[in-house]
């Protein structure tokens, strides 16, 4: 299954492309606006999610809350202590 990662110094967030069906929800939620839908297409067709500027993301963890398809997910350093 492919796998995309953006990662900072605080942040990584991790895509499963295979998983994800475009359905937009962690672009909609995501508050510091960094995720959109790309114009690649995974295995099944579906227009992937792509992280536009990870500097800028504080790692809330909102977009993982929200997909229903558990294809993305945030890991930070807070979260490793």
């Amino acid at each position: 299954m492919d796998s995309t990662k953006a990662k900072t110094k605080q942040n990584q967030i991790h895509i499963t492309d295979g998983r994800c069906k475009g359905c937009g929800l962690c672009v909609e939620f995501c508050p510091q606006h960094i995720l959109s839908q790309s114009k690649e297409t995974n295995s099944k067709g579906y227009r992937v999610v792509r992280v536009s500027d990870i500097e800028k993301c504080k790692g809330c963890g909102l977009c993982s809350m929200f997909c229903p398809e558990f294809a993305i997910w945030v890991e930070s350093e807070k979260d490793k202590s």
